[in-house]
């Protein structure tokens, strides 16, 4: 509903009260602005519109952080905030926003903010309303037309505009174009949050196009059959909404398989299952993301071959594998050394496809093996009997034969963590992170509270923020983020290994 606010004088008997806050206000953004400063130990009088610049100037700094009380459920407060949002934050014009060039190793490229550039324009926020997929775009340079087609610089598809609106609350209005600055939606775009559109005249994007692979997976099923529809939908809706949040099929136990970020990234989507879509979910194990790895060179000799009437199968592949270097881009390289013939060209690919097959389990504990670098320098093939199969199976068999002398190690993500407790807990909080085997690289004091950044492996991380809350009274928060993943101690891995082999004799 509509409401008209009233402003009236203040009441005489709170004009001290006003006034001393005033002051207070006034000696606050003098420490953040100079020019109010100044006329505040001069004793000049301030003027309500010289205190409203210079918290503008201070807040487009980001020296200074405006806060409004409110309730938009109760419509208080909602008009000064609103008037707060044009009086000190930035006009689009006042802002450097930076995109990456894919065409250049995502080279930052600064846009001018302008209807005069090329259209980029970025899908924020997705949700499903009455007529479909409803994009939210914001427009950072350029125009877009109802009917123009665009493209999605992330997937390279191009698609028409088919209708553009002005969103107000839950009500739309239609409209033709929008300009640099604007916030608008569009209907009928299949995308994913955080994809850009360009006119197709530049490969600009809003973020990077790399995203982090899901450091943690929980098998997770909707417990009656009959929901089985509105769970894949929100699966689906899901990943659409937020590139690092994956969905698998486990091929073994035929379970579904999510994969995010961590214990809490997970727990928030399951919850929204049973929120939004009304489906109660059962939850397995977390499950930690391990990668197996190498750590020396070992040489490959193997000969596939079968004969069981007809025609057989043969292949023989020599080699060696051998680590990465540590600054290589990718995690897999296949080099073919072979001079000559001994293998024709055209059974390469299908030897390369079965080593990376064979990368995609390792034999410590059934995780991918990465880091990895796989060089052919012989073999030998049969006119007859020799085909892309009986090659792809060399290679997986030549890849198990020589993995244990390459002397493989398990590598666990590890979180960098930063925690923030009240003082008085800070001997129990740190002996507990060294207990989780974490490693403490920053402490710092923030008035009555300490900030400690450390590295903990993820594994070590379960239930955490339960443990933090019993430890510190309710007091204490933290976040955590990946790292990278790094090489375990020798008895958690023989720990794993004895893991996977009971499981594995279990099943």
């Amino acid at each position: 509903c509509r409401q008209e606010v009233v402003t009236s004088d203040v009441p005489s008997n709170m004009q001290d009260f006003v006034m001393d806050k005033r002051r207070e206000l006034i000696e606050v953004v003098s420490e953040v602005d100079d020019q109010l400063a100044e006329a505040f130990l001069n004793d000049e009088p301030i003027t309500a519109n010289e205190l409203k610049a210079a918290i503008r100037r201070a807040t487009v700094a980001r020296k200074f952080i405006p806060v409004y009380m409110g309730s938009a459920f109760k419509n208080k407060g909602v008009q000064p905030l609103l008037n707060g949002v044009l009086d000190y934050l930035p006009c689009p014009l006042e802002v450097e926003n930076i995109a990456l060039d894919q065409n250049k190793s995502e080279e930052k490229v600064s846009l001018s903010g302008t209807p005069a550039g090329p259209l980029v324009a970025l899908a924020f926020k997705l949700e499903e309303g009455r007529f479909g997929q409803l994009t939210y775009l914001r427009i950072y340079e350029g125009v877009i037309r109802k009917g123009d087609f665009i493209q999605n610089v992330n997937t390279g598809k191009k698609i028409k505009v088919p209708r553009l609106v002005r969103m107000h609350s839950n009500e739309m209005e239609d409209i033709q174009e929008a300009h640099a600055g604007q916030i608008v939606a569009v209907f009928g775009v299949d995308c994913s949050s955080g994809d850009t559109f360009t006119d197709g005249s530049v490969k600009y994007t809003m973020t990077s196009m790399h995203v982090a692979e899901p450091v943690m997976s929980l098998a997770v099923n909707p417990i009656s059959k009959d929901s089985g529809g509105q769970f894949s939908k929100a699966l689906n809706r899901f990943q659409r909404e937020d590139p690092t949040f994956r969905v698998g099929l486990d091929p073994e136990s035929g379970q579904t398989i999510i994969s995010g970020m961590g214990e809490l990234h997970l727990d928030i989507y399951v919850e929204r299952i049973r929120r939004e879509y009304k489906v109660d979910a059962k939850v397995g194990k977390p499950r930690v993301n391990f990668r197996e790895s190498i750590t020396q060179r070992a040489e490959f000799d193997y000969l596939h071959k079968k004969q069981s009437g007809g025609q057989g199968q043969y292949g023989r592949v020599c080699g060696y594998i051998e680590p990465l270097p540590s600054d290589a881009e990718g995690k897999f390289e296949f080099d073919n050394m072979i001079i000559g013939q001994a293998i024709p060209s055209n059974f390469i690919p299908a030897i390369e496809k079965g080593f990376k097959e064979a990368c995609n389990s390792g034999s410590l504990i059934g995780h991918p093996v990465e880091n990895i670098r796989i060089t052919l320098t012989d073999g030998a093939s049969h006119q007859v009997d020799s085909s892309e199969l009986a090659f792809k199976l060399a290679a997986i068999y030549a890849f198990r034969q020589c993995y244990t002398a390459a002397k493989p190690v398990i590598l666990e993500p590890v979180m960098k963590v930063e925690l923030k407790f009240p003082t008085e807990f800070q001997g129990t909080v740190t002996g507990d992170i060294n207990k989780r085997k974490g490693i403490i690289v920053g402490n710092d004091q923030e008035g009555d509270d300490t900030v400690v950044v450390c590295h903990v492996p993820l594994n070590n991380m379960f239930g955490y923020s339960t443990a933090l809350r019993s430890m510190t009274q309710g007091k204490g928060e933290f976040t955590m983020e990946y790292m990278e993943h790094n090489t375990v101690s020798q008895d958690v891995q023989m720990q794993l290994v004895n893991a996977h082999k009971a499981t594995k004799s279990t099943d």
